[in-house]
């Protein structure tokens, strides 16, 4: 594998991570949002990523990596909490809360930080053998 290869790898690696992290912002930021029907409350999002592998049996060294498909919505249902005060309450006075779990959002954000973090690494690791190889041929 090209070093040049392993650029586009972990670059891909890192777009994909970064299109999850925003994803888990927005989560995070819609955690306390109510809504007057469970249609309209705001539901969880999770990036859908789908691996590239084109032409593998003629080309080993291109066509690689991982793409972002779309992005889905979770199905868990949305919380109802009685809450008659509340404008969007409905007629008998229930809101619809998100089905956010923070919890499992701040797992989540760990997880795809260290991953852009390894992708960063990597491809920091790559451009760095670029280097050494282009001053040994210098010399």
């Amino acid at each position: 594998m090209s070093l040049a290869n392993i650029l586009k790898l972990s670059g891909g690696a890192l777009n994909a991570q970064t299109v999850r992290l925003n994803t888990i912002a927005s989560n995070l930021a819609n955690v306390e949002t109510v809504a007057s029907t469970a249609k309209d409350a705001f539901r969880a999002k999770r990036p859908v990523f789908a691996t590239v592998l084109q032409n593998a049996t003629q080309d080993l060294q291109s066509g690689f990596g991982v793409k972002v498909e779309g992005i889905s919505e979770t199905s868990r249902a949305n919380p109802q909490v009685y809450d008659p005060e509340n404008p969007l309450a409905d007629k008998d006075g229930y809101v619809y809360r998100s089905n956010v779990n923070p919890l499992e959002e701040m797992t989540d954000m760990l997880d795809a930080s260290r991953a852009y973090e390894t992708a960063l690494t990597t491809a920091s690791t790559a451009r760095e053998l670029m280097m050494r190889t282009i001053d040994m041929n210098t010399k």
